[in-house]
């Protein structure tokens, strides 16, 4: 009935978890920054009351939209919680992901110079730390 084939979860090593649900944490917490500092300046009583859906020349609005609830700080929020979720059933993470994330702010930082993009460097060495401990204990496994 169901032709799926199921894949067992590969679990690391309680130190590799612990250093992937700091990184969660870590990751959580830069996109609350992001909102925190960008908040302030966004104008919710007009984009409430319909401005970005007509064609204006609030190009200054339209970013700050687009810094905020279109942006990607709230998905960043939910991938840091997603990450802690990982990390406390201790399932590996692996080396690709903090591979693609210094990639993405690599990139990021490089258009637009030094910026809260390099905060997410602390997470992505947790998680190269974590990847690391995990692999070198699978090796030490029989």
């Amino acid at each position: 009935m169901n032709d799926i084939d199921l894949v067992p979860i590969r679990r690391t090593t309680r130190g590799a978890a612990r250093l992937t649900v700091i990184a969660g944490w870590a990751v959580v917490a830069i996109g609350l920054l992001h909102i925190a500092a960008i908040a302030p300046s966004a104008a919710w009583a007009d984009w409430f009351d319909g401005s970005l859906r007509v064609l204006g020349e609030d190009w200054e609005s339209i970013a700050t939209f687009w810094a905020l609830p279109g942006g990607l700080a709230v998905p960043v929020i939910l991938l840091g919680l997603l990450m802690i979720r990982f990390g406390r059933q201790r399932q590996a993470i692996g080396l690709w992901f903090p591979v693609a994330l210094l990639a993405w702010v690599s990139f990021c930082v490089w258009l637009i110079g030094p910026s809260g993009f390099m905060l997410v460097s602390v997470p992505v060495v947790l998680l190269v730390v974590a990847a690391v401990l995990d692999r070198k204990a699978s090796v030490d496994r029989p």
